[in-house]
């Protein structure tokens, strides 16, 4: 063989040889819904693309699946988190995304209009948080490199894993804090899931968004409580005959309230809490001459992991996997590929 025959044939070999783990990685969803077959690299990342709908810029960008979840750890978790707790909310983020596009639960996107068109999520907390690149870098200034490293480490250290329960990706459902326990789900939301129950996380006492404390007019107070569940209130549900204006009925297995009479109407403690923008609805009203103030205990919903519980396990030593089982109960740590 000449030496032309020699450089044929050696760049013949490099092709094979780049074109093996492009192969190995190659991604078989379709356009329209993302949802096609995913496929393993050797690094065990999917090549699943995200479509995520930029709210405020009011423009669709694709990401590779990984990339999209460090956005999310980067968006809904403090990057000075310990590593086992950042690693405990990329899992969350991927099985959440995993399972919305494989259940192929896209539609809600469209309420944002057509500038959204082909989204498969947007960045709000409608799904979850996600923050682009350029704007960590000026949401953390001089901390990037350290921050970016935090949280690329996380996500690299859990790529191509998600949660499951029976072989399937979970709701996986989290929050910054709770009020000392996490919820049942179908005590805040609709759906009763066997693996979101309510866990003891007492140790979230030491959040600061443990407690918070609002004031509001009592006109404010009944007008917003009105315009959220179209129950009629007047000031007159302050004057109850010497009976307590606010009485709870009854509350959760979590310790927030379920249902609470205010005036002569009933309401539930979510529709409380949403109306008046509360941080939580393990919440305590106290009736003043000029206003309503509420204590609360929490932040979020509830239900699942507790972001700053799981920091917190974190500390005392719990590894990812013990963070992970505790708040979600009876799951498994499984590979995409499986």
């Amino acid at each position: 063989m000449g030496s032309k025959g020699v450089l044929i044939g050696i760049a013949g070999l490099l092709v094979v040889i780049v074109g093996i783990p492009a192969l190995l990685v190659s991604f078989g969803a379709s356009d329209g819904d993302g949802a096609g077959k995913m496929e393993m690299g050797l690094a065990g990342q999917s090549r699943l693309k995200v479509r995520v709908y930029l709210s405020k810029e009011k423009r669709v960008v694709g990401l590779p699946l990984e990339s999209y979840i460090e956005g999310v750890v980067a968006a809904e978790m403090p990057a000075q988190f310990h590593p086992e707790a950042l690693k405990a909310q990329a899992l969350a983020a991927r099985t959440y995304v995993v399972g919305r596009l494989l259940n192929k639960r896209v539609v809600d996107v469209k309420e944002w209009g057509p500038q959204a068109q082909g989204a498969h999520v947007t960045d709000t907390v409608q799904h979850q948080a996600f923050v682009t690149d350029a704007a960590l870098r000026e949401k953390w200034g001089y901390n990037y490199g350290n921050y970016k490293r935090r949280v690329a480490q996380a996500v690299r250290a859990t790529a191509g894993q998600i949660i499951t329960y029976q072989g399937k990706p979970i709701y996986a459902a989290f929050f910054s804090t709770s009020n000392g326990r996490t919820e049942n789900s179908e005590d805040y939301f609709k759906e009763k899931y066997p693996y979101l129950r309510s866990v003891d996380s007492s140790w979230d006492q030491l959040s600061p968004k443990y407690i918070g404390r609002v004031s509001l007019k009592r006109g404010l107070f009944l007008k917003q409580l009105e315009d959220f569940t179209g129950k009629r209130l007047t000031e007159a549900a302050f004057e109850t005959g010497g009976e307590k204006p606010f009485i709870v009925l009854s509350q959760t297995q979590g310790g927030r309230i379920d249902q609470i009479r205010i005036g002569g109407q009933v309401f539930k403690g979510r529709e409380v809490r949403e109306a008046l923008n509360l941080p939580s609805s393990d919440f305590h009203l106290q009736l003043t001459d000029e206003q309503v103030i509420v204590t609360t205990k929490g932040y979020g919903h509830g239900v699942g992991m507790s972001q700053w519980g799981a920091n917190l396990m974190a500390e005392q030593g719990k590894s990812v996997d013990e963070i992970i089982k505790h708040y979600y109960r009876g799951v498994e740590i499984s590979r995409l590929d499986q």
